[in-house]
């Protein structure tokens, strides 16, 4: 019986601890990932102000573990594309999310 009894309390516990272990991380970045996140998006701030129809656009950056957004506006499509053709030549971006608006 205390065998028995024994056994549920260590199979409870393995599982308890495994399922901990299960936590979800999406929203957490290390120490790293935070520095590399802040590299690539002065890279990219220094793509788009060396672009002369782009430096003047309200264009904004956030990286979040290697993905890039961009956001704001743009005077035109022709200058949407082209931010995200020059910001997509930027080492280090793991998917780049274009989310510029035409005004």
């Amino acid at each position: 019986m205390i065998k028995h009894q024994v056994a549920k309390f260590l199979v409870g516990t393995g599982l308890l601890t495994a399922l901990m272990g299960c936590e979800a991380t999406d929203k957490t970045q290390s120490t790293g990932q935070i520095l590399d996140d802040s590299v690539i998006t002065t890279k990219v701030k220094a793509v788009i102000f060396e672009e002369p129809a782009l430096k003047t656009m309200q264009i904004k950056i956030k990286t979040f573990k290697g993905v890039v957004q961009l956001s704001g506006f743009v005077d035109s499509a022709q200058n949407a594309i082209k931010a995200g053709e020059v910001v997509g030549k930027v080492p280090g971006i793991v998917e780049l999310k274009n989310d510029l608006v035409v005004k």
